[in-house]
């Protein structure tokens, strides 16, 4: 449909993620939210994957769907740890088969045991590798702003980011709470030489549990103002979502004013929040 890379050349981008749904129940409210959230006129949007691969036909399935319905390209995110090459490369070759044109490359975690997880990767350099050799995919890596969670120290996360970037097209971050972080990490990887644009993740969070497991996993920080906010909400959704657009809206009115080349917005496959964010800050409006 459209390479990324191309689209962003063209000026700033707003995006969003989806998750695949597990129910028939949650894929009804997946379909929903797609549609409403089209009114809004993404320039893309980006469908997760899963542990180890574990919702790679769900997703294979949703990307296919959502590129040929909608006016937006959909990217898929696909992880290579525990896929062996032949699995991918099939992958790879179905995807470009049927118009997909970006690919969001990411290593993917290995086994929590510790022991071997069966494939032929261990790092997302290797899948962006192979996304090259396979078809002309715009593609997209991964960043940490705070540091990736498994790194020894910060100026080897940089040195090994920048030499991903450097393979890719674009890359998007994990979400953050503190627009410090990123200015931090593009500052970071400019002295390095990168200059690969680089895409702030927002999450405009609905669940206190959820967000303080997720943020753990992703090694963010949730600064005290905000760890009290949410002990504030804690048992109450609407509460708890209100609280998460307007933490999310401060995020991106901070970004856009940065100059960021764009903002990807977890849509948590609902379409309230981000129609919120949107109304509150006047997006998609002449």
């Amino acid at each position: 449909m459209a390479k990324i890379s191309e689209i962003m050349s063209k000026g700033k981008t707003l995006s969003f993620e989806f998750f695949p749904p597990k129910t028939p129940e949650a894929m009804t409210g997946f379909n929903s939210a797609v549609d409403a959230l089209a009114a809004l006129d993404p320039d893309f949007v980006s469908i997760t994957y899963g542990a180890g691969g574990s919702a790679r036909d769900t997703t294979y399935d949703l990307v296919l769907q959502v590129d040929s319905r909608q006016k937006f390209p959909a990217m898929p995110h696909l992880t290579c740890v525990g896929h062996t090459r032949a699995e991918l490369v099939d992958l790879l070759a179905s995807y470009r088969a049927n118009g997909i044109d970006n690919v969001l490359a990411l290593a993917g975690d290995p086994p929590s045991d510790g022991s071997d997880s069966g494939g032929d990767f261990v790092y997302a350099t290797e899948l962006v590798e192979l996304v090259r050799e396979v078809g002309d995919f715009s593609i997209g890596v991964a960043a940490f702003p705070e540091v990736h969670p498994r790194s020894t120290d910060r100026s080897s996360d940089r040195k090994h980011l920048a030499a991903k970037l450097a393979l890719a097209d674009f890359g998007m971050t994990q979400f953050f709470f503190d627009v410090s972080h990123y200015k931090r990490l593009v500052e970071e990887l400019s002295d390095l030489g990168c200059s690969v644009p680089l895409l702030p993740g927002v999450m405009p969070f609905v669940s206190v549990a959820g967000t303080r497991r997720m943020a753990k996993m992703n090694n963010t920080e949730i600064p005290a103002a905000l760890q009290h906010q949410l002990d504030l909400v804690d048992g109450d959704g609407v509460a708890t979502r209100e609280l998460g657009v307007q933490v999310a809206t401060e995020l991106v009115g901070e970004l856009l004013e940065f100059g960021v080349p764009g903002v990807h917005l977890y849509a948590m496959n609902r379409a309230e929040s981000i129609q919120a964010i949107y109304k509150n800050l006047g997006l998609g409006t002449n």
